[in-house]
């Protein structure tokens, strides 16, 4: 941007226009650009998703059902095995003799179907690393499927 002071005559003034042409041209930038990202953003893929329902499952009695809670500040987990409050070390010690006698009652007709599954309740307000210690515990134990119990809302329609 140039200013013109003057030269001998004193008729010529300071020029006080604004060049306004790179102004002109950034905003239309600016506009191609915003023309071509907003239809991108705005489009989406239609889906039709699946219907949220309570879908019972099928409880085996060699299942081991177990519930977590922690205490109201977090600091400890209780874990119960059908029930009756366990330590973590039992638990371990509990669950790898369950799957070891369900191993030696059926012998070598073992299929994943006849493994026991774990199914574990949580309470809302039990911290994550009870419920991971649990299931890290499980899976050391020698169980392959662990599954979470829910309570389905209110009015939810069954199948």
């Amino acid at each position: 941007m140039a200013m013109s002071v003057g030269g001998d005559s004193a008729e010529e003034k300071p020029m006080s226009d604004i060049n306004t042409t790179p102004l002109v041209d950034v905003m239309l930038v600016l506009l191609i650009i915003f023309l071509i990202a907003i239809p991108v953003a705005i489009q989406s893929v239609e889906l039709t998703l699946p219907k949220v329902q309570f879908e019972p499952n099928e409880t085996k009695p060699e299942n081991v059902v177990l519930a977590v809670r922690g205490n109201a500040d977090g600091s400890q987990c209780q874990v119960f095995w059908n029930m009756s409050p366990i330590t973590s070390g039992d638990l371990l010690k509990k669950g790898s003799d369950k799957l070891k006698a369900v191993v030696d009652r059926l012998g070598d007709n073992v299929t994943p179907e006849d493994i026991p599954e774990v199914h574990i309740r949580g309470d809302v307000n039990t911290p994550y690393r009870c419920i991971g210690g649990v299931i890290y515990t499980m899976q050391n134990a020698g169980f392959v499927k662990v599954g979470f119990v829910s309570q389905p809302t209110p009015g939810a329609p069954a199948e």
